[in-house]
């Protein structure tokens, strides 16, 4: 019986080491921040400025992540 096994030794140049982990931390804050304000602010709408806007109540959360996530 044969077993192949693959192991990857590059390091991952993208995430840099503790630089990295925080420009991470810093975009996912910036993400969550947007989409916080997102949620925020289409919550307060009535349903019928919603309706204008063609969205309803239960769109709200996708609405913010597709937000959060252009950034």
């Amino acid at each position: 019986m044969a077993h192949a096994t693959e192991f990857n030794t590059q390091s991952q140049p993208a995430l840099g080491g503790f630089s990295g982990l925080v420009a991470a931390f810093n975009a996912r804050r910036a993400r969550r921040k947007v989409f916080n304000q997102t949620f925020r602010e289409l919550s307060a709408l009535s349903n019928r400025d919603l309706a204008d806007l063609g969205l309803s109540r239960g769109e709200i959360r996708r609405v913010a992540y597709q937000a959060a996530n252009e950034i």
